[in-house]
């Protein structure tokens, strides 16, 4: 009907005009003019090149990379980052999402996710020692009861600088990590050494004292507080706890403060030195820090 004639003007009527005076798809018009398929029950394949590696043979290397991995509870996109980076093995992230999904490998943390989050910004830093994330959590021991670690992470490249275990959560605690990280990326803690860089706590106890902000500013350290209920503002931080605990503390019986500090101070150049992060391309934070330093030199 599209090509008769109008009596009016003597032109043709045309696809468009008679799919909409019908209510009907352009599209469901075109679909009727392809040839109908030699086989009803022929299966679809997909397009694209066809990869050599069957999913049987990639399951047994996701199981190989799991076992020997450093860490536990690791998701897919850590087995997709070593099989391409270490190993050589270029596959999608989805493929190896959907192998481990069928094969329950996926990570036990893995949770349903809340509502969207209301926080807009950026916390990520373009160059190292700009900005600082500190925060405190608590972990239970046999004989020391409750026991606090701070913490110190580097916003651009996920680094831990600095922690410190104690069994008091004072303000003189919550410094020494940032202690830690001033000997190691500035030299002696004279006044105004860190001049230009800034770090995020919450708003602890420990941070909001006057003997914390006076020793800072000594250092030349600007502080930025996280916003009030909006924790994803100290977001590098708080990730960075969140697989500490995953890593050392969940699983595990810890004797005393001894003991906890052991097992942190064996973690923190493990995970600086092996664990991929994403958005350093999956480099890990050293690597990513050794890169910045050659940009630099050149």
């Amino acid at each position: 009907m599209s090509a008769d004639t109008s009596t009016n003007d003597g032109k043709p009527y045309g696809v468009a005009r008679v799919c909409r005076v019908f209510e009907t798809p352009k599209s469901t018009f075109y679909s009727r003019l392809k040839p109908v398929e030699a086989s009803a029950d022929a299966v679809r394949q997909k397009p694209g090149p066809k990869t050599p590696m069957s999913d049987e043979q990639l399951l047994e290397l996701i199981r190989k990379d799991l076992a020997e991995s450093c860490f536990v509870g690791e998701g897919h996109r850590k087995v997709w980052a070593r099989l391409r980076h270490e190993r050589g093995i270029c596959v999608g992230a989805k493929r190896i999402l959907r192998i481990m999904r069928e094969n329950k490998l996926l990570s036990p943390h893995r949770a349903r996710q809340g509502s969207k989050n209301p926080h807009d910004g950026t916390i990520i830093t373009e160059k190292p020692n700009d900005m600082w994330g500190t925060d405190g959590m608590m972990v239970q021991t046999v004989t020391d009861g409750w026991v606090w670690v701070f913490t110190v992470v580097e916003h651009w490249n996920a680094e831990c600088v600095g922690f410190h275990v104690s069994k008091d959560g004072s303000r003189f605690s919550a410094l020494e990590p940032i202690l830690q990280g001033i000997r190691r990326h500035f030299g002696k803690p004279v006044p105004g050494v860190a001049r230009g860089l800034t770090v995020r706590p919450d708003h602890g106890s420990q941070f909001t004292s006057h003997h914390y902000k006076a020793q800072l500013e000594s250092w030349g350290i600007a502080l930025s507080f996280a916003y009030v209920k909006q924790p994803q503002t100290n977001g590098v931080t708080e990730r960075f706890n969140r697989t500490l605990r995953e890593q050392v503390v969940h699983g595990r019986v810890y004797t005393n403060v001894g003991e906890l500090r052991e097992a942190i101070a064996r973690f923190v150049p493990l995970y600086n030195s092996k664990w991929r992060v994403e958005k350093l391309g999956y480099m890990t934070p050293l690597e990513a820090r050794e890169g910045y330093g050659q940009q630099s030199a050149a």
